[in-house]
């Protein structure tokens, strides 16, 4: 008991103080406005504002020290209503655009959240960091494997700021389950369970293609991606059911609970993959990933599984989603509600002391937006909970799921090469650009 109660005592700590407060309303804000000289201001714009991109922002904007100078979004009522959005808080209408491009030419715009569909993730963060800003970006880090090491090669090149919103990272839970994992005392861990079974996710119907709704840019919300006529179903949320701008649940949610796991088990990178499933609970509507999948991942020393599930909520454990690290002597489990260890038993006795559910203290993407700015103001990549590296690894790995999905295959990674031994797998590692937008070189 005394182990437990200091194992606690010492991650909470650890956390403690992480919690911001509530949103700063106009009136607050500008009480503590001329307190805050300019030089320890921080201007952020935002690209691509409707949903994560907006919940980023107001975030950020638990700090009276940062402020909302520019918004752009392809889609006007977004951008009307998000500007509102920023009156209201600060007071202060923020510059709008409907190309980034051409917001990215303030200079005093600081930092940039980029809030955009997966497939424009690349563009907009290297864009980004040319122009001089310090960036949050959206996860998962880009839609292919390609894209994700040039991110990570851009971020040194131009030695800007960089965390990635796989903000669980700055959850207290998270880290407190990631210590008691690497102190041991769940025994020999040989495999770890990651899942995602969503049961609030209906069919998505299929709709006829239609006219393109006013004051939205399509061809720029399109980029990169292959042209189509506009479909409701590939705009907004439901992108992410779509090859050519996502990787459906794999991507989305896989790359939350990998990198916990991956972390906490101290992997990078498996040495095979093989995955099973598909479009097995709504075989006919309108979405292109799958419904359904489980992936084996081969690290050193342990398996990972990772499966998804639209429709079903009861997943492992009782949880609908989470991650388990399954050790000789007990089971760690923990999601976005706390962590608990479950204890192995000889003949009805316990291996080690079980820990019933201890839950999360504040608010993670609240913490790990202040995590960002304290990075940024000391000028120091290595504070950030979760760095453009960091969001690689994760993204990499949850592509590399569906890659081993769409070839059917259990396929090999060459560590050494960044490359797949397999020539299918290594042709879907690559970026496929279209409507005259190129990948960047550096």
């Amino acid at each position: 008991m005394n182990t437990r109660r200091k194992f606690l005592q010492k991650s909470l700590l650890a956390t403690a103080g992480l919690s911001m407060p509530t949103l700063v309303t106009a009136e607050e804000f500008f009480r503590s406005y001329g307190r805050i000289p300019a030089s320890d201001q921080l201007n952020v714009g935002v690209i691509g504002c409707k949903g994560m991109g907006w919940s980023n922002m107001s975030a950020l904007l638990k700090n009276p020290a940062v402020n909302c100078i520019a918004l752009a979004d392809i889609d006007q009522q977004v951008l009307d209503q998000r500007s509102g959005d920023v009156v209201k808080a600060r007071g202060k209408k923020p510059t709008l655009y409907k190309d980034y491009r051409k917001m990215l030419e303030n200079k005093d715009i600081d930092v940039v959240v980029i809030g955009t569909p997966d497939h424009w993730h690349c563009l907009n963060l290297i864009d980004s960091l040319e122009a001089g800003k310090h960036a949050y970006v959206e996860k998962p880090l880009a839609n292919s494997i390609e894209e994700c090491q040039l991110m990570v090669k851009a971020t040194e090149k131009y030695g800007k700021m960089v965390q990635v919103g796989q903000w669980q990272r700055s959850g207290s839970q998270y880290s407190q389950a990631i210590d008691f994992v690497k102190s041991g005392q769940l025994g020999n861990i040989r495999l770890v369970k990651c899942w995602a079974y969503q049961g609030w996710m209906k069919p998505v119907p299929i709709k006829n293609d239609s006219a393109i709704p006013a004051g939205v840019d399509y061809n720029m919300w399109l980029g990169p991606a292959p042209k189509r006529a506009f479909n409701e179903n590939r705009f907004h949320f439901n992108f992410r059911w779509f090859w050519d701008y996502a990787g459906g649940l794999m991507t989305d949610w896989g790359v939350h609970e990998l990198d916990i796991a991956l972390f906490a088990m101290g992997a990078s990178a498996p040495k095979s993959v093989m995955a099973s499933g598909g479009k097995l609970a709504y075989p006919d509507d309108a979405s292109e990933t799958p419904d359904t999948l489980q992936a084996v991942y081969e690290y050193d020393g342990f398996n990972l599984l990772w499966e998804h599930a639209t429709g079903i909520d009861g997943g492992n454990y009782g949880y609908g989603e989470g991650i388990a690290f399954i050790g000789n002597n007990a089971t760690l489990v923990v999601n976005r509600g706390g962590w608990e260890v479950i204890s192995e038993k000889d003949n009805g006795v316990a291996r080690t002391e079980a820990i019933q559910k201890v839950r999360p203290e504040g608010n993670a993407l609240e913490n790990h937006m202040a995590n960002f700015v304290q990075a940024i103001k000391s000028n120091d990549a290595s504070l950030l909970n979760c760095g453009v590296e960091t969001g690689s690894i994760a993204a990499i790995n949850a592509h590399m799921g569906n890659i081993a999905f769409k070839t059917g295959q259990k396929i090999y990674w060459d560590q050494e090469k960044s490359l797949f031994t397999n020539t299918e797998a290594n042709t879907l590692i690559k970026a496929e650009y279209h409507n005259g937008w190129k990948l960047p070189q550096l």
